[in-house]
């Protein structure tokens, strides 16, 4: 049951995803900026996190759970180190996916050749 709760979560995601490519004349770049903001804010407001517990991978690997990562990072800083918390709690929770999102960015810019969203 745990795998089906992941692909309806990871699915819905992924259908708003493709809804906004479909009916928007918003780049990709924008999707993904709207993403890891409303990860953030469903972090920060304590939603997300029942996502996750009820989706499972579903919710958590999609680029809005980065978002809950770098949420939940900054909430636990401020509350250890103060104002200044808010600046490394997102930076240092999220370290090892911007790690991996550059390494494999670039080994797939060196590998593949990136297309244009066509603008009509």
């Amino acid at each position: 049951m745990e795998f089906v709760r992941a692909f309806i979560v990871g699915g819905l995601i992924c259908v708003v995803g493709q809804l906004l490519i479909d009916l928007t004349k918003l780049t990709p770049a924008r999707i993904m900026v709207i993403f890891v903001v409303a990860g953030v804010i469903l972090g920060a407001l304590g939603i997300y996190p029942l996502l996750v517990e009820w989706g499972g991978a579903g919710a958590s690997i999609p680029i809005i759970g980065f978002g809950n990562v770098l949420a939940k990072g900054v909430i636990e800083d401020v509350d250890k180190k103060g104002l200044l918390g808010a600046f490394s709690g997102g930076v240092r929770s999220g370290a090892v996916g911007i790690a991996a999102a550059v390494f494999f960015g670039y080994i797939m810019a060196v590998v593949s050749k990136p297309k244009t969203k066509n603008k009509t």
